[in-house]
């Protein structure tokens, strides 16, 4: 645990705990500037784990005229995937075309640009599909004859904001889950910060203060920091659904619909299949989010209208529901509004120049966040003269990280050779979430008694302490949905079980990572 002088000034304070919160404070860490981070749940609570589990350069965005935030997302994807082997893995999307919807030359075009605009060196070019032969023709309806391929990249969304809150952690930064900042008032050449944590209040200072609180951006503006912003944020719900896997292939699909919005179906934890999303505007509040019967209906018949067997909502196992921060452009339909990201400064009023600076983040992609980063430190740093050294964040791998995209399977097997014990199924599912750490939530283990009482699946008691001591799970939710999706395997029961064994090895002391 990072620890301070009660009149100790921080250089940055961050309020969110999302992907674009966590990946600020890892940025600014790195370059030696001292960070604390608030978020008041636990980390990815919100959107950043309501993805559609994409690292990818938007094609859709292309219609939209949105080439620099396509440009800079494809160019992304290599750097994400080398930062992070483990959780980021590449994917082939099949687009089935028929007449009526977009047109061959256009999706053609749309796709050279997609293939050329980024700089892809690793990921496989785009190909043209006869849907009569290929096997991703088998599981679609009679008539899909012509499809093209293309290249993403897969990630494990709530992961990656964990592993960015880990390395700011392991690089000096204050990390606070479940820590609700309660006001921010401008006190001098500083911001003085009221936090609540675990009942207790305290009062932080900070040279700079960074509002990346996602769908509650304008909350902390009118209410915590009681400022008024010219910037507007759009609110966007995008819903959902995990049903039993709908074919054996390992390539996902984007399906055209007729109303012009997009879904993908996306093999899901090697038995389900994951559809979504949906594009629609929210009102409510933000935690308050959940997939509707007619979202799930509407995806359930947009699947249908391509697959074979028909997608019902009895089929649907799991739903989830997130609140997209949007900047709003103005756009008419929630679809069109653009996915990109802008950076509001306020460090002057009126006359007045030199205030403490606050930086509030709009909108954004999980693909783009690390750029969004820098791109941040860049617009701060005439207020940080402690920062030690420039951009730092491409080509350095995140927790675990730390070997080839190519390697996973030698990890695999370097994992095996240390603990021979260990079974292959287990050695591949730690080593895709843990990456090389995997060894060190086994060390000092001889056994497969020594993995402790399984929880259901194959969770067992050494992965669950590991989680609470290195990446701040307290509870089953924490564990099962965020840390991973094993809730897909557990039983009501078991999940139950889980959050009352994390209760009790709580009681004596809460730990933080980074001790």
């Amino acid at each position: 645990m990072t620890t301070r002088a009660l009149d100790s000034i921080y250089d940055l304070a961050v309020i969110g705990g999302g992907v674009n919160g966590c990946g600020i404070a890892r940025d600014a860490a790195g370059r030696g500037a001292s960070v604390v981070l608030f978020e008041q749940g636990d980390f990815a609570g919100a959107t950043s784990s309501a993805s559609t589990k994409l690292i990818h350069g938007g094609l859709r965005y292309l219609e939209h005229y949105e080439f620099r935030l396509v440009r800079e997302a494809l160019m992304e994807r290599e750097v994400l995937w080398a930062m992070a082997p483990h959780i980021i893995r590449p994917l082939r999307f099949v687009l089935p075309h028929h007449d009526g919807l977009r047109p061959a030359w256009l999706l053609r075009l749309g796709l050279f640009l997609y293939d050329h605009l980024g700089g892809r060196k690793l990921l496989p070019a785009t190909r043209t599909l006869d849907l009569t032969r290929d096997e991703t023709g088998k599981p679609l309806r009679a008539g899909y004859t012509r499809g093209f391929e293309y290249s993403d990249c897969w990630v494990e969304d709530s992961r990656l904001v964990v592993l960015n809150a880990l390395d700011a952690a392991e690089r000096g930064a204050d990390i606070r889950p479940r820590c609700r900042v309660v006001s921010a008032e401008r006190a001098g050449d500083h911001w003085r910060i009221e936090v609540e944590e675990d009942g207790a209040r305290e009062t932080i200072r900070a040279r700079v203060l960074v509002n990346a609180a996602g769908p509650w951006v304008h909350e902390v503006l009118a209410k915590v920091v009681r400022v008024n912003s010219p910037a507007n944020v759009r609110l966007v719900q995008g819903s959902h659904i995990v049903v039993k896997k709908l074919y054996d292939h390992d390539r996902a699909y984007i399906f055209q619909n007729a109303d012009g919005r997009i879904i993908f179906a996306i093999p899901y934890e090697h038995d389900f299949t994951l559809i979504g999303t949906t594009d629609r505007d929210y009102k409510g509040a933000p935690h308050a989010v959940k997939a509707s019967e007619e979202e799930i209906a509407y995806l359930c018949a947009a699947a249908s209208e391509y697959f074979k067997a028909p997608v019902t909502p009895e089929q649907v196992v799991w739903t989830y529901s997130g609140v997209r921060p949007l900047y709003d452009d103005g756009a008419s339909k929630a679809q069109e509004a653009t996915r990109d990201y802008v950076l509001e400064l306020e460090d002057r009023e009126g006359d007045r120049a030199n205030l403490p600076p606050l930086l509030s983040v709009f909108g954004g992609k999980i693909t783009t966040y690390r750029r969004l980063a820098e791109h941040a430190m860049e617009k701060l740093a005439p207020h940080l003269a402690t920062l030690a050294k420039p951009g730092w964040t491409r080509g350095a791998p995140l927790p675990g990280g730390d070997f080839g995209v190519k390697d996973q399977p030698r990890v695999v097997a370097q994992l095996k050779r240390a603990h021979p014990w260990i079974d292959d199924a287990l050695a591949r599912r730690l080593v895709v979430a843990y990456g090389t750490r995997a060894l060190r939530l086994l060390d000092g283990l001889r056994s497969r008694a020594d993995l402790g009482r399984v929880f259901g699946a194959d969770l067992t008691e050494a992965e669950v302490r590991y989680l609470m001591r290195e990446e701040w799970a307290r509870s089953a939710d924490d564990v099962l949905w965020r840390r991973s999706k094993l809730g897909l395997r557990l039983s009501a029961g078991e999940a139950a079980a889980l959050d009352a064994f994390m209760a009790e090895a709580q009681r004596p002391v809460t730990r933080r990572a980074a001790q």
